[in-house]
């Protein structure tokens, strides 16, 4: 395994750096307003974006197995950052998030980048949705301008709250009781500014609108609080001039390492698997995306390494978690990007902006990124796919509602547990039902399986033959105790046919183990028909097939009658 950037340096030309330095800049720009807007939507100022766009972002480049990769801070990782934030502080949310940076090394180091396509479709469908729920919700208070009173802590559902509430159903009853401070203004402004992102992404796709929004809606908010009474929150200040956020020098952007005790990475490490989940879900799907678009093939297992690497670095540099992001993934693809250079590029870009026009990104106006933030979970919520879904299996339709109700209501950590527990109970119901243990002397002789040619075969007198359909696994052993508890008093030899049955567990062999006892108390032999790689190995080690005996396993159905003839 080795970074993309070396590969991509081999026959690197002059042409290829100018496609690169352009769509690294253009990105930067872009990512500007994303970073700061998704950083206070988790909770935190807007130095913590924009370094994490800096540091991740050069990270994700330099390091990572994609070529047109673009890393920093996404929206879906602002519930978790805002919960652990309010619970354990920043230094709790740097402890997490390295923490989460070693567990995506190790499953690079360990080539498990494969093993993230085994979280079911419909989770990442509900969770995703869940998310962008969650992030909307969370912008009605910069959108309306409203400001929830806690100078006194306020009781909500039997809890205090001094300030805002992380969760859903609180946060939503705060911005209730606080309707009467709509800022109309402000609605005005956001509401414009949203209008304009959907109706400039309709026309123009190169640039997009959150870019244009920022700049006019900046400049807008500037003259009209300078020649009238309108007045809305900035980044920089409140509508009625009291300090807002602290925006960042670039002396900030210092390395400080957050202190670890047992007891914090005891307490933090199931946060830190859902941030290592998260980064490795969402940066893959990323590349998988841009590998669609350039025709290229990204290294799963070190772009796992380099996102490690990058939420290492991000927390020590004062940032919060990082990972591949589409929308700006996107945006470089669009604009010519054509290697890690470019990623490299956008994090130079940022580091420039930050150095020489930080001081005006204070003048932003809040219902903007609002505008922008609900547009971003307009796109993360996957309006088609949940649409599609919805017309399918009622399974399917349960696991989704499922981890989306629990992401929006409870936590994503839980919502992901909770909805492999449900996807894994259907799974194994499906194979339950698909599995049979049925008497097959009329299939042998008549041949009614449609996929297969029809059987003209001679069974001895005495002789049952089962056909196991499917699995034998701990879901389907009672199916396969109740089919040859049916085998009639003048029965000697039980042929079990199992050319269908390509797995074998545990509870497989103790429901074999059962049966065998049982029949040698009637006195009747077990043989074995057609029988796979992984069952006969199976009975190999578990000492099964010395116990049924050798002499009693066949590969086809033919050697199995035989044998029944002579017994």
């Amino acid at each position: 395994m080795k970074p993309e950037l070396i590969n991509s340096l081999k026959g690197y030309s002059a042409k290829t750096f100018v496609s690169d330095l352009i769509a690294g800049i253009i990105v930067g720009i872009v990512a500007l307003p994303l970073a700061i807007a998704f950083a206070i939507a988790s909770g935190v100022g807007p130095a913590a974006g924009i370094f994490t766009a800096i540091v991740a972002g050069f990270c994700i480049s330099a390091f990572g197995g994609s070529k047109v990769q673009i890393g920093g801070p996404t929206g879906a990782f602002a519930v978790i950052v805002y919960g652990v934030v309010a619970q354990y502080g920043l230094s709790g949310l740097a402890t997490a998030t390295i923490m989460a940076g070693i567990i995506l090394i190790l499953l690079g180091v360990f080539k498990m980048g494969g093993l993230v396509k085994f979280i079911p479709y419909t989770i990442v469908t509900g969770f995703t949705a869940g998310i962008a729920v969650t992030i909307a919700s969370g912008q009605l208070g910069d959108f309306f301008g409203l400001h929830p009173d806690f100078s006194t802590p306020m009781m909500i559902l039997g809890e205090e709250y001094s300030k805002l509430p992380g969760d859903f159903l609180p946060k939503m009853i705060a911005f209730a009781r606080s309707a009467s401070s709509v800022n109309w203004y402000s609605f005005a402004m956001a509401s414009i500014c949203l209008a304009f992102i959907f109706i400039w992404s309709k026309f123009i796709k190169k640039i997009p609108g959150s870019i244009v929004v920022i700049i006019f809606a900046t400049l807008a908010s500037i003259l009209l609080s300078k020649f009238t009474d309108l007045r809305c929150d900035t980044i920089g200040s409140f509508a009625d001039g009291s300090a807002h956020y602290t925006i960042p020098s670039i002396r900030e952007l210092k390395p400080t390492l957050p202190s670890f005790n047992l007891k914090t990475i005891t307490t933090l490490f199931p946060t830190a698997i859902s941030i290592a989940v998260l980064a490795a879900i969402e940066s893959l799907l990323s590349a998988v995306v841009a590998d669609g678009m350039i025709g290229s093939k990204h290294d799963s297992n070190m772009e796992l390494i380099a996102q490690g690497i990058a939420n290492i670095a991000s927390p020590v540099f004062g940032g919060i978690p990082a990972t591949g992001a589409i929308a700006r993934t996107a945006t470089n693809i669009k604009n010519g990007g054509k290697s890690p250079i470019a990623g490299i590029i956008h994090a130079l870009t940022l580091l420039l902006i930050l150095l020489f026009f930080g001081k005006y990104a204070a003048y932003i106006p809040m219902p903007a990124l609002a505008a922008i933030l609900i547009n971003v979970a307009w796109n993360m919520a996957g309006f088609p796919a949940i649409k599609a879904l919805l017309k399918g299996q009622k399974s399917d339709i349960c696991v989704f509602l499922v981890t989306f109700l629990i992401t929006v209501f409870v936590d994503l950590t839980v919502a992901i547990e909770v909805g492999l527990g449900f996807a894994a109970f259907f799974f194994i119901k499906k194979m339950i039902d698909l599995s049979e243990v049925q008497d097959q002397r009329a299939s042998i002789t008549g041949g009614i399986k449609k996929d297969q040619p029809e059987e003209k075969l001679d069974i001895p007198q005495g002789t049952f033959v089962f056909e196991i359909e499917g699995p034998l696994f701990f879901g389907t052993v009672r199916k396969f105790e109740i089919a040859t508890e049916r085998a009639q008093a003048d029965c000697k030899v039980i042929i079990l046919r199992m050319r269908n049955t390509l797995y074998l567990d545990a509870g497989g062999i103790r429901a074999l183990e059962q049966c065998k006892a049982a029949c040698d108390r009637k006195g009747i032999t077990i043989v074995i028909s057609g029988i796979h790689t992984q069952p006969y190995m199976l009975l190999e080690k578990t000492g099964m097939a010395d116990k049924l005996g050798r002499q009693n396993i066949f590969d086809n159905i033919n050697q199995a009658l035989a044998r029944a003839k002579e017994l």
